[in-house]
């Protein structure tokens, strides 16, 4: 496993939006969450991110058979390489989870949720 420190824990902070990525029968499929999301259910390990699951009902079947899954998250607030934003990629291994700690983390802060969209962080690389 990969921990989310240094720069990249800084993006991880600031970041507005988490775009999530998997692959199905059809392609890629790209869902969203609010980076405030990801931030409420820190799991202080740096190892794993957890995101309230509502329908997600494709990231979920698709993960059930590519269990491989990527995040792209950014901020203009953090200076990049180039000048101001950063951005990274995380590479990870996911699952939704509908019970569980990381569920019951999810459905307490978030009435909505079904579950939890569950990431061990593999690879993080820069990206802007």
């Amino acid at each position: 496993m990969v921990k989310i420190e240094g720069k990249y824990k800084e993006v991880m902070d600031r970041t507005e939006w988490v775009a999530i990525a998997t692959c199905g029968e059809n392609g890629p499929h790209v869902v969203a969450t609010w980076g405030d999301y990801v931030r409420a259910l820190d799991t202080k390990d740096n190892e794993v991110i957890v995101v309230p699951a509502g329908h997600y009902n494709i990231t979920e079947e698709n993960l059930k058979k590519n269990n491989r899954v990527e995040l792209l998250i950014a901020s203009r607030q953090i200076e990049g390489t180039y000048g101001p934003g950063q951005g990274c990629c995380i590479s990870g291994i996911g699952e939704l989870q509908t019970s569980g700690k990381f569920a019951r983390m999810a459905k307490e802060k978030f009435p909505w949720a079904r579950g939890a969209l569950v990431v061990t962080v593999k690879e993080i690389n820069n990206q802007l």
